[in-house]
């Protein structure tokens, strides 16, 4: 009899999995182990979460709705179904965050010598002259007071900005009542929010939000009024950038102008502040046009993402995590021509626990290299000051053929990458603004170099963006190989991105939307087929996200077959485990640290044959079907073992793993009596020994893995 693996039942809303993801990053800000400030920029982290998450997922949730579109996502529920569902979460979820910052972040900096003054009525004497003067000299001269009458309408607030509300009264000449107006002012982003008082003891430091010394002064704001009360608010707006690309016929010029509406999108959350006046919340819910969910109570600051802030305050490192320095590559280390190194042998990257440089590098080099023909390139998110960037318009200028694909459609980074799509343009490379529907997420760059016995490519593939900067926060994976069947695919992408043609065949890649979903699939099916020959069957998947229904139906059905299946995977996970004769062989772990995990790293058993691929997508429909993405195998078996001793150590987490129940919970692993292995801090301490003990460039690269320790 066959069974069915895609009944609703089967699945979890990708909205619920996200925020039990979101819940697993406030388990870091809870956890009394961690560093203090660490536990700040947790709790920071979170609420920039959400912001996004309303912006994206609950704005398009509400379009769906207001479009009247029935259809059910993978685990039956309508849009407005998932609405009522996700609102109620967030709400638990953000009073968890505020009993966090209230009950235990507060009390823990106070003792710490960090206070942190929460109501302006609570300075001392010496305070209130020192933040109305700071108000006068600092604020003051920032602040735009609007008010709403009959001749002027009601302000327009901008996305994410934080706002005092108020209501002033004046006394008008022959009338008993005061009339009540609607006042509002931005709490100013360009001044730091976080201002720290004078010290009264050497030992003890006290610092007040902005928005407190504003309430405190509002008064001078509206000086012939009586200032009846005043609170902060703040809303989130649609976010969801729609554009017709098929319509739009300068990509360009069209985002521009969707940028601009993202400030004024439709109102989908409105924060204010806990005990606000009756008078004043019905007034703004009214403007905003938003009901009773959408509607959040905040005992505390709005906005805490001023942690990032906080945590940047100098004179507390002894309450944060030393930094980590990425260390360098055993392989390039007394190698000044990285084209050398790379035609000793494929080179496989772990960031952050090794540094980015090589990655800058291959470019720059690329870019001085008389020999260097021809480079290109896919960016999808670049840093604010990106050196790859440079060396590519220094490429361009030195006469060489530079083709760089700007993904313009990535979300939040659109600005970022108009600026340099135009540089780019005018220091003489072409520029290529991705396929008609399609986003570029691929990470990969080929070098075209003229060498003595012909045209060599070399090619760095990776799991994650040409981003420096957050390539020392995010894990990610890389490999540089001049492997000629990846040069000849490597030229294949770009050519079929920049001129639409695809090849015959392809020989080690697979790509997306092309035939990436069937690859995975085969590879799933393989399995199943040898655990139905009674050999043994394994795979191991490391990924962001998993919620593509046809893939979570064959791992189902590999399962029942009694195929071994371990899932590491950080974020969304609609797969359900523990439903019998159903997902009993499949285990998912979550790992939340201090680095994010971004790395995608597949391996298939194969029979004692094992087979292991890295690549840029998740196991998403977007990524399967509406994006270009690339899959590509780890051939040597040095580096098949560096990979698989990734994967190792990550199962053996038992500090900052989380493992998903059959509930739908998740949960940490029991300590007690256990050797304690951070999959995180080995890594880093595994990098430092490398580079202690360089090994023979060429012939014994690899670091050989201390076992780890055994779960039982």
């Amino acid at each position: 009899m066959d069974m069915d693996f895609t009944k609703p039942e089967y699945y979890r809303n990708r909205e619920d999995s996200w925020i039990s993801f979101n819940e697993r990053v406030l388990s870091e800000a809870r956890d009394k182990s961690i560093p203090l400030f660490e536990r700040l920029k947790f709790l920071s982290i979170t609420a920039s979460n959400f912001d996004e998450f309303f912006m994206i997922r609950v704005a398009s949730l509400k379009d769906m709705v207001h479009a009247g579109y029935t259809k059910h996502d993978i685990a039956g529920m309508t849009a407005s179904e998932q609405l009522e569902l996700i609102l109620k979460r967030v709400q638990e979820v953000v009073a968890l965050q505020y009993s966090t910052y209230n009950r235990s972040l507060l009390p823990a900096l106070k003792q710490q010598g960090l206070e942190v003054v929460t109501k302006h009525e609570d300075l001392n004497r010496e305070q209130k002259a020192y933040v109305d003067r700071y108000f006068e000299e600092n604020v003051y001269p920032v602040l735009t007071p609007m008010a709403m009458d009959s001749s002027r309408p009601f302000p327009l607030i901008r996305n994410k900005t934080l706002n005092i509300g108020a209501l002033i009264s004046k006394k008008e000449e022959g009338k008993k009542e005061p009339s009540i107006q609607f006042a509002t002012v931005q709490v100013p982003s360009v001044l730091p929010r976080i201002i720290e008082l004078p010290k009264e003891k050497p030992e003890k430091r006290s610092v007040i939000l902005l928005e407190e010394i504003i309430e405190r002064n509002i008064g001078k704001l509206f000086l012939s009024y009586d200032v009846v009360c005043a609170h902060p608010y703040r809303i989130m707006r649609n976010a969801d950038l729609t554009i017709e690309e098929d319509e739009a016929a300068d990509l360009l010029k069209e985002i521009q102008k969707q940028l601009k509406k993202r400030q004024w999108g439709e109102v989908i959350r409105l924060e204010v502040e806990d005990g606000m006046d009756k008078q004043l919340l019905k007034i703004l819910k009214k403007e905003f046009n938003i009901k009773g969910d959408d509607v959040f109570h905040i005992s505390g600051p709005l906005d805490l993402t001023f942690l990032m802030k906080m945590y940047g305050l100098s004179g507390f490192d002894h309450l944060k995590n030393k930094p980590y320095v990425p260390q360098p590559v055993p392989a390039l280390m007394n190698c000044s021509d990285i084209f050398a190194a790379i035609r000793e042998g494929n080179i496989l990257l772990h960031h952050p626990y090794v540094t980015f440089d090589p990655v800058v590098d291959f470019v720059r080099q690329a870019a001085k290299d008389p020999d260097v023909l021809a480079i290109k390139q896919t960016l999808y998110r670049v840093s604010g000051n990106s050196p790859i960037i440079a060396a590519l318009a220094q490429a361009a200028e030195n006469g060489k053929q530079v083709s760089v694909l700007v993904e313009l459609k990535a979300r939040f980074d659109e600005e970022n990458n108009i600026v340099w799509a135009k540089m780019l343009e005018k220091a003489g490379c072409h520029v290529i603004y991705g396929l008609v529907g399609l986003k570029t997420h691929s990470k990969i760059t080929l070098v075209v170099r003229r060498e003595e016995d012909g045209i060599r490519r070399y090619v760095h593939l990776g799991t994650g963006n040409y981003n420096d900067s957050t390539a020392k926060l995010y894990t990610d994976c890389g490999l540089l190989t001049c492997a000629e069947a990846i040069g000849e695919d490597a030229t294949a992408v770009f050519n079929m991105l920049s001129g639409y043609s695809e090849p015959k065949h392809w020989n080690r890649l697979s790509l997306a939307p092309i035939w990436l979903r069937s690859r995975f699939g085969e590879l799933i099916r393989r399995e199943t087929e040898h655990a139905r020959a009674g050999e043994p069957a394994h795979i191991i998947a490391k990924m962001n996200s998993l919620c593509d229904r046809e893939i979570i139906a064959q791992l189902y059905e590999a399962s029942a077959a009694g195929v071994k299946i371990e899932l590491i995977i950080r974020g969304i996970c609609c797969l359900k485990t523990g439903i019998p004769g159903v997902s009993e062989n499949i285990t998912v772990r979550s790992i939340v640290g201090n680095f994010l995990e971004h790395a995608r790293i597949f391996y298939f058993h194969n029979n004692g044959q094992p087979e292991i691929f890295m690549g840029s997508a998740d196991w998403m429909p977007r990524n399967l079907d509406k994006r270009v993405e690339i899959l590509f195998p780890l051939d040597n078996d040095e580096i098949k073992e560096e990979a698989f001793h990734i994967l190792k150590i990550q199962l053996a987490d038992n500090v900052k793993a989380h493992i998903l129940q059959p509930d739908g919970t998740y949960e940490k692993i029991d300590k007690r009596g256990k050797v304690l292995l951070c999959a995180q801090d080995y890594f880093c301490e595994e990098a430092v020994k490398r580079v202690a003990k360089p090994a023979d460039p060429v012939h014994d690269r690899v670091f050989i893995p201390a076992e780890p320790v055994s779960e039982e």
